[in-house]
C-alpha cells in the first residue's frame, strides 16, 4: 500500500441525474466520503479511499476515475455483487426528498463484521474520516464502523465525522441517536449541522429561540451545542457547524462556525443566485477542514479555507469538486 495522510471510508455510489424527456442522465461517480477524498488529492494531501466493490469491469472503470484525481485506491475491498446507485435531478439537495436510493444489497453494506483486518489496511495514515452514512445502512455496517474506529484509534490517528442525515437509510429499526453517540466517542473532530446534532446526539436545541431566524441566535445556539459536544464526548475538541439556506433554485446563503477548545471562530456570509449542483459541497466543507488543519493553519484560518472550499463546490457538476487551492484562497 502506497503511504498516505488521510484515509477515508464509506460507500462509492453512482449518481444519476436523469432527464427523461431528453432519454438522457448524466452519470456521476461520488459519495459522501469519496467526495472528501478528491477535494483532497485535488489539493495535494495524499489520500487513500476504502470501500467496497463487485469484481467487474465497472468497479475496474469506476475506481479508475479515483485514481485519475489522484486518490489512492489500493486499499479498497473486494466483493459482492453490485455498487449502489442514486437518482437526483440536477441542482437539488441530497436531504430534500428528490433522492431516490437504490443501493440495497450493495457490497460496500455487506461488509461482514470480523472479516477484515483493519489495522493492516489503516498502516501508518495520520486521520481517518467517516461519516453518518454508513452506520445509517444496516447494522453490521454500524458494527464494522466500530470496528474500524477501534482500529484507528489504536494507531493514533486524529477521526472526524460528519453527522450528515439521511432520513431514507435509517430504515432498520433503530434511529440514529441509538446508534451515533457510541460512535461519535472515537472523533476528534465532529462536523454537522446544529440540527443533525440534535437528532443524531439528541443535545440540546432551543427552538423557541430558533424561531427568530436570525444569524445572531443560530451561532449562539451553535457555540451550545459544540460546547455540549465536548463535554459529553470528551476525545472531541473540534465542532464544526454550517448553516446554509435557500430561497430559490439556484439560491444559497451561507456560514460556517468552527469550535476549538472554547474558542469560537466563524467564516465569512457568502450569497449566491448561481448555484449549479449542491452534492458535495459539505464533504467539501469536511475536506476543508481536514486539509487546513494538517496545514498547520490556525482556527480563523481553517474555518475560512473550509468554507471557501464548500462554497466553490456549488459552481461545479457532480459530485467532486475540482476547484483548485488556489482559487480557494481567492474566495475567502
Amino acid at each position: 500500500m502506497k503511504p498516505v495522510k488521510v484515509i477515508t471510508f464509506g460507500e462509492i455510489l453512482l449518481r444519476l441525474s436523469p432527464e427523461l424527456a431528453q432519454n438522457t442522465a448524466a452519470i456521476y461517480v461520488g459519495g459522501a466520503e469519496a467526495n472528501v477524498a478528491a477535494a483532497l488529492a485535488n489539493w495535494g494531501t495524499e489520500v487513500a479511499y476504502i470501500s467496497k466493490v463487485p469484481e467487474n469491469g465497472l468497479s475496474k472503470d469506476v475506481l479508475q476515475q479515483l485514481s485519475n484525481r489522484g486518490i489512492h485506491t489500493d486499499r479498497v475491498l473486494w466483493g459482492g455483487d453490485r455498487i449502489g446507485i442514486y437518482y437526483l435531478a440536477q441542482g437539488s439537495d441530497l436531504k430534500h426528498a428528490e433522492v431516490v436510493y437504490d443501493r440495497a444489497w450493495s457490497s460496500f453494506s455487506r461488509i461482514v463484521p470480523g472479516t477484515v483486518d483493519w489495522d493492516a489496511l489503516l498502516g501508518d495514515a495520520q486521520w481517518f474520516h467517516w461519516s453518518a452514512i454508513t452506520p445509517a445502512l444496516n447494522p453490521d455496517a454500524a458494527e464494522v464502523c466500530k470496528e474500524v474506529l477501534e482500529a484507528a484509534t489504536r494507531r493514533g490517528m486524529t477521526i472526524s465525522t460528519d453527522l450528515n442525515y439521511r432520513s431514507k437509510l435509517w430504515q432498520y429499526g433503530k434511529k440514529p441517536v441509538d446508534i451515533m453517540p457510541e460512535l461519535v466517542q472515537y472523533c476528534d473532530v465532529v462536523m454537522g449541522n446544529i440540527w443533525a446534532a440534535n437528532n443524531m446526539l439528541d443535545t440540546k436545541l432551543d427552538t423557541v429561540s430558533l424561531e427568530a431566524n436570525t444569524k445572531a441566535v443560530y451561532l449562539q445556539q451553535a457555540e451550545q451545542v459544540a460546547a455540549e459536544i465536548t463535554t459529553r464526548f470528551t476525545r472531541c475538541k473540534r465542532v464544526a457547524f454550517t448553516f446554509r439556506f435557500s430561497h430559490a433554485p439556484t439560491h444559497n446563503l451561507y456560514y460556517t462556525f468552527y469550535y476549538n477548545n472554547g474558542q469560537v471562530s466563524i467564516s465569512r456570509e457568502y450569497d449566491t443566485d448561481g448555484v449549479v449542483d449542491r452534492v458535495g459541497s459539505g464533504d467539501c466543507f469536511m475536506a476543508g477542514l481536514i486539509h487546513a488543519q494538517l496545514q498547520g493553519l490556525d482556527d480563523q484560518q481553517i474555518i475560512s479555507y473550509a468554507a471557501a472550499a464548500a462554497y466553490s463546490k456549488f459552481f461545479v457538476k457532480g459530485d467532486f469538486n475540482t476547484t483548485s487551492a488556489e482559487d480557494i484562497k481567492k474566495l475567502i
